[in-house]
């Protein structure tokens, strides 16, 4: 099969569809991603340009849609914008590149830009004219592959500790002292003996569970590629020890961040391991809540994983396309279209410092989750590319043998680097 291109990249094998979907499958829905879609036609006319994003729930009259419409109404066109669910997306770009119909813009899940642009469909931000200087680069990160640079995030999501201070105060505890892995099971060990539960998070077999446990392993100091090292054991341990000390309940295992929010909802947890897209449902709670940054092992901010979307432009038979598909993605990607996307799509947090400055203007609240954003980390950042799907999915199920106890971290983990070595030779 063959792809559009503007130009040939070198010292890479393309990757098939068909290989890219099957990758992509193991890649699941995060943070506020919504389900549901709606299909579309990609469109040469001139004077219309295909948008495809993962917003089914967004109709024609949302603020969401708008807002893409007067984008293209400054560029002198109409937008077609159609929504699907997040995986179909990803699946429905890699068809429609396949059969040389592909829409003008896409806004996609960041742990599908690599994959995509390993199929040789997407054009670089350098061919289509744009400039990302800007951008933060631990963000900016997801969207590079190979020194070249894919797209333009336009926020991003990621996860924080979220605290029930009416326990805490119960339990004695002050949010302040959790600076690191010990203060932090200390203050589970304080909540539990006051009566109430310590912590909630999502242990699910699927990606979900392996976002959760990134801040974790990262903050241990583990690497993606060296799943059994000592770091990366250590991170496991303290999961099965915060379940074997009755510091979490088991419902962990199976919990998903959806069912773990309604957990930590239901008034008895200290914690709750969540992300940015709770922040209204939080204020909203019939207790008093709070934010503290994830602890590292030995202190600082661990990093969490990246959630969030990035503007890519699928390439084109007729390159004349492209100057108005860089329009609009400028026409988003100003400062002004930061903070508006942060405020229409439930706080994603601007990638640049400045729109975090103006965001934070209109809402100090969230500077908790401006510092966790600028410490988190892409998920196939590092150069991981397109192996990160084989290598998620074996981390998720190796926390799922440790956690329900099939085996002990070290073995679960030591089965796990077998896997990944061998699903990505």
């Amino acid at each position: 099969m063959q792809y559009t291109t503007r130009k040939q990249k070198t010292g890479r094998k393309p990757t098939t569809v068909l290989a890219a979907a099957a990758a992509l499958a193991l890649v699941g829905v995060l943070g506020a991603c919504s389900s549901g879609g709606s299909g579309g036609e990609a469109s040469g006319d001139e004077s219309t340009y295909t948008w495809w994003d993962p917003y089914p729930n967004h109709d024609d009259s949302s603020d969401w849609t708008q807002r893409v419409q007067a984008c293209g109404e400054g560029a002198g066109v109409t937008i077609e914008r159609t929504g699907y669910d997040t995986t179909a997306l990803t699946n429905q770009a890699l068809l429609a590149a396949q059969e040389g119909s592909s829409p003008d813009v896409i806004l996609l899940d960041n742990p599908a830009v690599s994959t995509l642009a390993d199929t040789g469909m997407l054009t670089t931000v350098d061919e289509l004219g744009l400039d990302v200087s800007a951008i933060d680069e631990n963000l900016l990160a997801a969207g590079v592959v190979d020194g070249e640079t894919y797209g333009i995030p336009v926020g991003s999501n990621t996860l924080s500790l979220y605290y029930n201070a009416d326990i805490l105060a119960d339990a004695g505890v002050d949010p302040a002292s959790i600076t690191d892995w010990d203060s932090l099971t200390a203050a589970l060990a304080a909540v539990t003996d006051s009566g109430h539960t310590g912590i909630t998070f999502a242990g699910i077999g699927t990606e979900e569970g392996s976002f959760q446990f990134l801040p974790w392993f990262w903050g241990a100091g583990a690497d993606l590629r060296d799943l059994d090292s000592p770091e990366a054991v250590e991170a496991l341990e303290l999961w099965t020890g915060w379940l074997e000390e009755g510091y979490a309940p088991n419902s962990v295992i199976s919990n998903s961040q959806n069912t773990s929010w309604e957990e930590f909802l239901a008034g008895d947890f200290g914690f709750a391991v969540n992300g940015t897209w709770q922040v209204d449902s939080a204020a909203g709670a019939d207790f008093e809540s709070g934010v503290v940054q994830l602890p590292g092992h030995d202190g600082g901010v661990a990093p969490a994983a990246t959630g969030g979307e990035f503007l890519v432009a699928p390439a084109q038979e007729d390159p004349e396309r492209y100057d108005v598909s860089r329009q609009i993605i400028e026409c988003m990607t100003t400062t002004e279209g930061f903070v508006e996307t942060a405020n229409t799509l439930a706080y994603y947090i601007p990638p640049t410092a400045e729109a975090q400055a103006a965001l934070l203007a209109e809402n100090p609240d969230l500077e908790p989750w401006v510092e966790a954003v600028s410490n988190a980390r892409g998920r196939t950042s590092d150069g991981l590319g397109t192996d990160y799907p084989v290598i998620s999915e074996a981390l998720w199920t190796a926390v799922q043998n440790a956690l329900s106890g099939v085996a002990t971290p070290q073995e679960a983990l030591e089965t796990a680097q077998t896997d990944a070595e061998a699903g990505i030779s």
